[in-house]
């Protein structure tokens, strides 16, 4: 017997072999008192032990993921957050930051989950880290499928819409300069046509716009019919900005772009290391 059994008691050990031999990933407590065949206390008692011990992890109340005996208890680790932050609403997608960690486009530790939901709740911890509820207008609510996140199934924002949400709230995803890094690094294994659809589908002018901006500063490699789709959609309405409102100047700004009539109030300074990124990636990715 694997010696990490040998540490449970043996109503806890019935309970954690039978979800292994069943390969199950969540239990509700119906369940194990039902496993158990004892009364509710008891069961709970049992639940709250294996909490302790690395067994299993509350995702909503009476309703817990599952550590496999093959994992190890200490296997609930920050990618595992994310199947904890998934449970707490229906529907939702995990976004941002959070998604582009997932997708390797950021080097940047997170211990804050980013869940995209049209439900009102608020924020909450969930094991050693803390979930932020986004919500977002219903015609941005879209662009996710489920994905495997250690045998959990979660919700995630697809490689272009992460992208596109960073460059839209920088704030969610590390602040303007990580965002833009984030958009570059992208961009390498973009679906170009998907990113430009689902940014007609946004109709956001200033979106397009930051967007382009982004790409053309890290020197994205975007296909030329692409590139005009979005001037052609930038070309309306008054000029927008990047970055804080242009009220308030930040020193060393780069100012007006005529291209996509954009006002780029972030330093040089912030986004020196982003310059030619896509590029840069480009060519990696092709050695």
């Amino acid at each position: 017997m694997d010696s990490s059994i040998r540490t449970l008691s043996p109503q806890e050990s019935r309970v954690v072999l039978a979800l292994a031999e069943q390969k199950r990933r969540e239990v509700g407590r119906p369940e194990i008192i039902k496993l158990l065949g004892a009364s509710a206390k008891a069961a709970d008692n049992v639940i709250e032990s294996l909490r302790r011990k690395g067994w299993l992890e509350r995702a909503s109340w009476g309703e817990y993921l599952v550590i496999l005996p093959d994992e190890g208890p200490d296997a609930m680790g920050e990618t595992n957050l994310l199947a904890l932050a998934s449970r707490i609403a229906d529907p939702y997608y995990i976004g941002y930051g959070s998604a582009a960690g997932y997708y390797g486009l950021t080097t940047q530790h997170r211990r804050v989950i980013v869940v995209v939901t049209p439900v009102h709740l608020r924020g909450r911890r969930v094991g050693e880290g803390r979930v932020r509820v986004v919500n977002p207008k219903p015609a941005k609510f879209f662009g996710f499928a489920p994905v495997d996140v250690f045998g959990y199934k979660v919700m995630m924002s697809d490689r272009e819409k992460t992208a596109i949400d960073c460059i839209d709230r920088p704030a969610l995803a590390g602040g303007v300069g990580e965002a833009t890094s984030i958009l570059a690094t992208a961009s390498g294994r973009f679906d170009w046509p998907k990113a430009a659809d689902y940014l007609e589908r946004i109709d956001s002018t200033a979106l397009v716009r930051r967007f382009g901006w982004v790409m053309d500063h890290v020197k994205a490699e975007m296909p030329a019919d692409i590139h005009e789709r979005l001037l052609r959609l930038a070309a309306r309405g008054p000029r927008t900005w990047m970055g804080p409102n242009p009220a308030r100047k930040v020193q060393g700004a780069i100012g007006y772009d005529k291209t996509w009539n954009l006002f780029v109030n972030v330093s040089r300074e912030e986004l020196r290391e982003s310059a030619g990124l896509g590029r840069r990636k480009a060519l990696k990715k092709d050695a």
